[in-house]
């Protein structure tokens, strides 16, 4: 009888939503992840719908020039990924996953109809004429209102969603174990299915058939999303808050700094950890020490003062868990850093790629032309065909030639993407070379219309992108989750998401500097108005050797990299 009662909940200390233990067949598992997968894609059609063609939102309706309205977008997306941070810590350390992302959710649906309402109330649209529009100071505040409530709502939402998916199924269970793996599968299946709806039919409709039903669509949408993650709220498991990550990190520097004098033990046994075969952090296993930042573990060092004052005060003496959980964030730090060139690189798809791509012959046949954003679609097509093809074919050949078991450790898998992003620039570059010649051969410098050449011929950059992104962009979300402390997965995961923020920002950083050398002495520059006048292959070739130059300082991080280890000799898969 006991273990029956036993087997009606789950044990991983999840509950439902009155806070009561949950009960395994009428909580998680497969019957509550549709709700989520719907919100997830949704949410992703949403806003990759309003954000694919934004630069030309930007040069349309506000008037803003190439590099204005190229930083603009950028800025915008860099705040949509450090957003990530607040909505993290928040849910790790006191709303919880669901009443997170309930609560983000809301400033998403206002803003998407505040920005709907710029492109089709009347005050609050700007004034055209013949196709030139004239916005007030006003009405362009307005508009950015939008954007930032935006940033702020999917930032809030996104580092919790798979986790929360992740939530419902129950790791003490071996076969609720294994459908969380398959669950991360349709996750990101559920992502790319948005994206390549948002830009095909969205940017389509935004071009041909008008701005106010092109960002009407998405609110509608993004609210279907808040409608199918409530109509699962009796299904949900809901894990507990754990507490402040950054309160155990701010105790383990100080306890540290107050212990500066005090001289480390030969012995690494005598340093302070609890008997208990669980961690004093709740939710984390116990970690091995490690001989990497020792001045840290003077945090775990045990004086006489310690062992005088009952209960131990954590802003003196931290166990050794504690004080490898932050040797454990300190590790990251540098692998996270390499990912910002590359994300660097991704960003030029919403930027450089369509400025580059307007130029182009965009027509389908006499009738149809495709709009430049629109080609991000083969980003998307891109990595819809490269990951079945990662995990049913290169995994299983790597794994014979490695003898590892996912074929390559995390590491690997993100350096080989970090070496293929090189080649999108440099497909890029070659592109634009060939589109001046052209230019050049025609006599086509002051011609405002498209020069002699199909846009299709960007495809190559995309789908290398795309190439990239499933080695680098999955193996890094993958190596933080893995890599992070338990307690701190959530947090770390949207830090892995800051590197397409600053990615973002190191492009506008880029563009700026690239402007203001290129245009002194009265020069026209890289990036003009009239591409036909620049040399945006330059750019190109400045990311290329940047990205090259980031590859070989990864190298030299991944061999200094160690793997985390707990207690129980359970190394974390690689």
């Amino acid at each position: 009888m006991r273990e029956a009662a036993e087997d009606k909940y789950t044990k991983d200390g999840t509950t439902d939503i009155r806070g009561n233990p949950a009960v395994k067949k009428d909580t998680g598992n497969w019957r509550a992840c549709p709700y989520i997968l719907a919100n997830e894609c949704c949410e992703r059609l949403a806003y990759y719908g309003m954000s694919t063609n934004l630069v030309n939102y930007m040069k349309d309706r506000l008037h803003q020039n190439n590099t204005t309205a190229a930083n603009n977008v950028t800025n915008w997306s860099g705040t949509c990924y450090i957003m990530p941070l607040l909505g993290a810590f928040l849910a790790d350390a006191y709303l919880g996953r669901y009443w997170t992302i309930a609560s983000f959710m809301i400033v998403y649906i206002s803003g998407l109809t505040l920005l709907t309402m710029t492109s089709s109330v009347n005050g609050l649209k700007p004034s055209c004429d013949n196709g030139v529009c004239d916005p007030t100071n006003a009405q362009t505040a307005v508009v950015f209102i939008a954007l930032y409530l935006i940033a702020l709502g999917t930032g809030g939402i996104k580092p919790c969603v798979s986790s929360f998916g992740a939530d419902q199924f129950d790791e003490s269970d071996e076969s609720e174990k294994k459908r969380k793996s398959s669950f991360f599968n349709w996750f990101y299946f559920s992502i790319n299915i948005g994206a390549l709806v948002a830009s095909s039919v969205l940017v389509w409709i935004q071009n041909n058939v008008g701005w106010g039903w092109g960002f009407g669509i998405p609110a509608v949408v993004m609210a279907i999303a808040v409608v199918s993650f409530f109509l699962g709220t009796a299904l949900y498991r809901h894990q507990k808050p754990g507490g402040s990550p950054l309160t155990r990190i701010a105790q383990v520097v100080v306890a540290s700094f107050r212990k500066y004098g005090v001289n480390l033990p030969h012995d690494k046994s005598s340093l302070y950890e609890i008997s208990e075969k669980e961690s004093v952090i709740q939710g984390s296993r116990k970690l091995e020490h490690t001989d990497q930042f020792k001045f840290l573990d003077k945090a775990a060092v045990v004086t006489q003062d310690d062992k005088m004052k009952d209960p131990v005060d954590p802003w003196r003496l931290c166990t050794v868990t504690q004080v490898e959980e932050l040797k454990s964030v300190v590790r990251i730090l540098p692998i996270w850093a390499t990912g910002i060139i590359f994300s660097t690189v991704y960003s030029q798809m919403s930027t450089m790629f369509v400025l580059q791509g307007n130029t182009l012959d965009p027509h389908m046949g006499p009738h149809f032309k495709i709009p430049s954003a629109s080609l991000s679609i083969f980003d998307t097509i891109s990595v819809i065909v490269w990951v079945p093809i990662y995990d049913r074919v290169i995994v299983s050949v790597a794994r014979k030639l490695t003898g590892h078991e996912r074929g390559f450790t995390q590491l690997t898998r993100m350096g080989i993407g970090l070496a293929i992003s090189i080649f999108s620039m440099l497909a890029a570059g070659i592109l634009e070379v060939v589109r001046l010649r052209i230019v050049g051969r025609d006599g086509l410098y002051d011609y405002d219309g498209y020069v002699p050449m199909s846009i299709f011929w960007q495809i190559p950059q995309y789908f290398i992108i795309g190439a990239a992104e499933v080695f680098t962009f999955i193996g890094q979300l993958e190596f933080f989750y893995d890599q992070a402390p338990d307690a701190m997965r959530s947090l770390l995961s949207a830090l892995s998401l800051t590197t397409v923020s600053l990615g973002n920002y190191l492009s506008t950083l880029l563009v700026t500097i690239v402007t203001d050398i290129t245009t002194k002495n009265g020069r026209l520059g890289w990036i003009p108005e009239n591409l036909n006048r620049g040399h945006l292959d330059y750019f190109f070739w400045l990311l290329a050797i940047l990205s090259l130059l980031n590859f070989g300082v990864y190298l030299w991080i991944a061999k200094w990299y160690t793997y985390k280890k707990t207690t129980d000799k359970d190394f974390e898969s690689q």
